[in-house]
């Protein structure tokens, strides 16, 4: 586990220990679950932006000009 040494004004420091105790829990543990949830959404949206990418690849060609009209659609739906 590392240390690391931050620099807050005090009554960012005093409400936080304010909300630690009323959590039953410190203001590094605090931190600490802070910073894990950055690392893990940073992750998620490395994720979810591989998967747009893959996705996006399987699409092989795209026309607009092959677009069904507005009449075919809705013959289509009645099908």
């Amino acid at each position: 586990m590392r240390n690391v040494t931050v620099a807050v004004p005090n009554e960012v420091f005093l409400g936080a220990r304010v909300y630690a105790a009323k959590q039953d829990t410190s203001v590094s543990a605090l931190v600490a679950a802070y910073l894990k949830t950055l690392a893990e959404s940073d992750d998620e949206h490395t994720r979810l932006a591989e998967l747009q990418k893959n996705t996006l690849d399987t699409i092989q060609a795209f026309s607009a000009r092959d677009r069904l009209g507005r009449d075919e659609v809705h013959d289509r739906a009645l099908r």
